[in-house]
């Protein structure tokens, strides 16, 4: 990697305020499991991370990352650091995922489950390209449509191969999903956010019947992809697959749309962007629809559900995090003004519904 390249690779930075580690005792189990790694312990944290939280972990010229759940109250079923990495390994021969390392259970080292991995040196794609990393209209365009093919290529894995056909419970995705994903905004809702009854009767009466069951990586965006510093087409690897199972791959894809903001979206839109997909020559969100249904042979007479599925899914994810902001169950800041943007996501799927012909 030339000097130049190397200045584009994600880093980290500081350890947020109250997301820190013990380091004596993550210092103890790594020299337990990793008795060849030599020198200092050292910790620094990526940004992101409203959810698990990621840390670069190194001694020496050994380095790792470790993933944790967050701090602070949070649901039993949430964060299940054990099957994301089970997920991960099963990919290894079938996926560009990190190599596995170690996984911890034991809850006097950190006080929660958390596993180690490799690191991949590479760029991530986050709300804006790193410094001195531009990209022309066609270039844009080509990371788009190889970013897309990754997408298309993990719903076409075969599951019996990579060993994952436990991670299902069958027919009934689209279901599950209204269902839980409502009764999830119910039990988190407090009284400074829209109630999104009229999303979710609306929600309850359109599903459609699953139109396949595939792997799904529920959280599939350009900052969860790493980059080739040499080659910034070429994607070498898939991060964060919490939420992985298997279900029905337009969900999937309503779920990556939440997040892609087009360049001349409303300026509330905008705040969501988390990703270059502003950028000249990357599709619009019509166009990436089009394009992975040909890709895929799926018949869709129109998106609108998926659309809107994908968007109150953002605001139940939000409103979780918010409620534990609310509750003093963290005191990160960042969460304060999640009720203003909860709040626009109802208003847009409200003008989606009033205007959908299904």
């Amino acid at each position: 990697m030339s000097a130049e390249n190397k200045t584009l690779v994600d880093q980290p930075g500081d350890v947020r305020s109250g997301e820190e580690l013990d380091l004596a005792a993550l210092d103890a189990y790594i020299q337990q499991q990793l008795p060849e790694a030599k020198g200092e312990l050292h910790v620094r944290q990526f940004p992101g991370g409203a959810s698990n939280l990621t840390y670069l972990v190194s001694k020496g010229s050994d380095e790792w990352i470790l993933r944790r759940p967050p701090f602070g109250v949070k649901a039993a079923s949430a964060h299940d650091m054990s099957r994301e990495y089970r997920v991960m390994s099963a990919l290894q021969d079938h996926y560009p995922v990190p190599k596995m390392i170690a996984f911890c259970e034991d809850q006097n080292v950190l006080g929660c489950d958390f596993y180690l991995m490799e690191r991949l040196n590479g760029i991530i794609p986050r709300t804006n390209l790193p410094k001195g990393m531009t990209l022309s209209e066609q270039k844009g365009l080509e990371l788009c449509m190889n970013v897309l093919r990754k997408f298309s290529e993990l719903h076409n894995i075969d599951i019996n191969q990579a060993g994952l056909t436990e991670l299902g419970k069958g027919s009934g995705y689209v279901r599950r999903q209204i269902e839980g994903w409502s009764g999830r905004f119910r039990k988190s809702k407090t009284e400074n956010v829209p109630d999104f009854e009229a999303v979710m009767s609306w929600l309850d009466s359109k599903q459609p019947d699953d139109v396949g069951t595939c792997l799904i990586h529920n959280d599939f965006r350009f900052d969860n992809v790493v980059l080739n510093p040499d080659n910034p087409m070429e994607v070498i690897g898939v991060l964060d697959w919490e939420m992985c199972t298997l279900g029905d791959p337009l969900m999937d894809l309503g779920n990556s749309l939440a997040y892609w903001i087009e360049a001349d979206d409303e300026p509330p839109m905008q705040m969501f962007r988390r990703q270059p997909t502003n950028l000249p020559g990357m599709l619009t969100r019509k166009e990436v629809v089009e394009w992975y249904c040909q890709e895929n042979n799926i018949e869709l007479k129109s998106f609108d559900f998926y659309e809107v599925y994908g968007l109150f899914r953002l605001a139940v994810i939000m409103q979780q995090i918010y409620y534990r902001f609310h509750h003093g169950q963290t005191q990160d800041k960042r969460f304060a003004m999640f009720p203003m943007a909860i709040t626009y996501l109802e208003q847009r799927c409200l003008r989606l519904i009033k205007s959908s012909q299904i």
